[in-house]
């Protein structure tokens, strides 16, 4: 299996970078996790977007969905050869009148996006089999609903934590994974009843008590510092820690 970072940059993108979004490759799929701003022109870069086979969508707030737009009008308005295709789409309950809105406020049609798109409402208590790819879903506390994903296939793990503040769960659901890709937005924590990021610092400690066998930090603005957040992180963590950027990828095998 292969992670390709499309963008980890939180609600605003970093010079030349993009919000939410990572290519998963494993188990016979080419799986699009979040589509934020300035997700689509990065995975362009990465492979043909019509051979992706599914997008799956771990919350809904803007920084993680905005560039199902222009996907979908890639898709809707390009000319083919034969059939365009029709990637699946899952996303979290709620999702039709969330992408309605979003296509209405561009001015687009309000079925812009089930147009291109074979539109899912998954149950986060169920896991999904995308091929021989196994997805499952953990609830994780945050300012909307959202949830953790993870994807597995060939014995490897890979656990991406979304937006996040802190979670036990999280940390169960986690456990053993062989790559933890976790959120570390904040500086310093928000106030204990308004918790929906985490610091780097917490995110090692997630890390930690998840026994993962590897952290990669995300969602986390250029003026923070990889090399800041990865110390931080590395206060906590006794694995290997790294600082997500556009386009390194990370091979993870049995």
């Amino acid at each position: 299996m292969r992670i390709t970072v499309l963008g980890k940059s939180p609600a605003w993108q970093d010079a030349d970078g993009a919000c939410s979004g990572y290519l998963v490759e494993g188990g016979g799929q080419t799986v699009l996790l979040d589509c934020g701003p300035g997700v689509f022109a990065k995975l362009r870069g990465v492979v043909a977007y019509e051979d992706v086979d599914a997008i799956v969508i771990s919350h809904l707030h803007a920084d993680h969905v905005m560039d199902l737009v222009p996907f979908a009008s890639g898709i809707r308005y390009r000319p083919w050869e034969g059939e365009p295709p029709r990637p699946r789409l899952y996303a979290p309950p709620g999702a039709p009148d969330v992408f309605t809105k979003l296509c209405e406020g561009g001015s687009m049609s309000p079925d812009h996006l089930e147009l291109a798109f074979e539109l899912s409402q998954y149950d986060p208590a169920e896991p999904l089999a995308l091929g021989d790819l196994a997805v499952r879903f953990q609830p994780v506390p945050h300012y909307i609903p959202a949830n953790a994903v993870e994807f597995a296939a060939d014995g490897a793990r890979f656990t991406f934590g979304a937006d996040c503040g802190p979670s036990e769960a999280l940390c169960t659901f986690a456990e053993g994974t062989d790559l933890l890709m976790l959120e570390a937005t904040l500086l310093e924590p928000e106030p204990p009843e308004d918790r929906g990021h985490l610091t780097p610092f917490e995110a090692g400690e997630h890390a930690e008590r998840a026994r993962a066998k590897r952290l990669v930090l995300t969602h986390f603005a250029a003026e923070a510092g990889a090399d800041w957040v990865c110390s931080e992180a590395a206060r906590a963590f006794g694995g290997p820690v790294e600082a997500a950027h556009e386009g390194v990828s990370f091979t993870l095998e049995k």
